[in-house]
């Protein structure tokens, strides 16, 4: 009997604990500092994850980027500092939205290069079937008369 009541108090100490480990927690003055903070991170992707940001991550570089945003946060640093530093130690893959600078133009470009091009395809295919219909002599006279008495059945001129 004792040996069920020592593994129960034993199981209601250990069972806090993990829940604690597995959920972050920071202290903030205002709610204005914890929406902001949750706007960083729910903006800035994981390294390690495929297309998660670092609010949603359990990664252990998930982890350690939140507290490196509450930490620069605590300090005073300003939204563009806390993602250039992250930045600067991830490498551009941790935004969603890369700035335009001279290495990611072409991300930028590409969809509007993709639909100029489909348009200029679709326009090349348009005008050179018109050009086709427009190419092709009308019927003669005799012509238009046989095909007239090929529609009735009567076709005398069988070849």
């Amino acid at each position: 009997m004792w040996r069920l009541v020592f593994a129960w108090l034993l199981l209601m100490t250990i069972a806090p604990m993990s829940v604690a480990d597995a959920r972050d927690v920071y202290g903030f003055d205002t709610q204005a500092q914890e929406q902001r903070f949750q706007t960083l991170i729910s903006e800035l992707r994981c390294p390690k994850c495929q297309n998660q940001n670092i609010a949603d991550s359990n990664a252990p570089i998930s982890k350690d980027m939140r507290d490196e945003v509450y930490r620069m946060m605590s300090d005073g640093a300003s939204n563009e500092e806390i993602v250039g530093a992250l930045v600067d130690r991830f490498g551009e893959f941790v935004r969603y939205k890369p700035e335009v600078d001279s290495r990611t133009i072409l991300l930028w470009a590409t969809p509007a290069i993709v639909v100029l091009g489909g348009l200029m395809v679709v326009a090349g295919i348009v005008i050179r079937s018109r050009r086709a219909g427009q190419d092709e002599p009308a019927l003669t006279d005799e012509e238009r008369a046989r095909a007239s008495r090929m529609l009735d059945g009567d076709d005398s001129n069988r070849t």
